[in-house]
């Protein structure tokens, strides 16, 4: 149903008080809107190297952390998942479906079976699967990055199926220098 209709007003009255404020576009939870703040934080995060969505497990500003970090000319830091960031959790991006495909297999009927089962799939999950996981993470960073941190992107397909069949499936991808430079700069201003 049309929403002027389902609100008894006409289509430009509508348009008027959305660009108004005065009525707001909804927003799913699942991809809620981005704010400018929210898609720096998104941008900042593809910058940085990401822990898990818990709390640090160590300072950020740990010393020997800072030592290993700062060495060889890197510039590493730690910082949490930004939120409404599926894309930016590797575990739930391809990982934890890899080893699910595997486990299923297994049909455990205890909790000790379970856990059997998912130490065993991820015995046998192979280097060329993770790989494949972390490809596509590099992936989403790299389009976050095309979208200023928006999340209007698809995932690419870069047909690791053949790549690999002909051995030329990389281990990491590379990020334009250009586009680097640009999300540098958006920081910035």
């Amino acid at each position: 149903m049309d929403l002027s209709i389902a609100l008894g007003i006409s289509k430009s009255v509508l348009h008027r008080r959305i660009n108004e404020g005065a009525l707001t576009r909804h927003s799913n939870a699942i991809k809620p809107q981005l704010t400018e703040e929210t898609k720096k934080a998104r941008l900042r995060f593809c910058l940085w190297m990401l822990e898990d969505n818990a709390r640090p497990h160590i300072d950020p500003l740990d010393d020997k952390f800072l030592a290993v970090a700062q060495g060889d000319g890197f510039d590493i830091r730690l910082t949490c998942q930004p939120p409404n960031s599926p894309n930016f959790n590797v575990l739930d991006l391809e990982y934890f479906r890899s080893i699910q495909s595997l486990q299923y297999r297994e049909a455990p009927k205890t909790i000790d079976g379970l856990v059997l089962a998912v130490t065993k799939s991820f015995g046998e999950l192979s280097p060329s699967a993770l790989n494949r996981v972390f490809l596509t993470f590099q992936e989403c960073i790299i389009e976050v990055m095309k979208f200023k941190g928006g999340k209007n992107y698809k995932i690419p397909h870069m047909k690791k199926d053949h790549l690999e069949k002909e051995g030329c499936l990389p281990v990491t991808l590379s990020c334009d220098h250009g586009l680097l430079r640009e999300v540098v700069d958006y920081l910035e201003s």
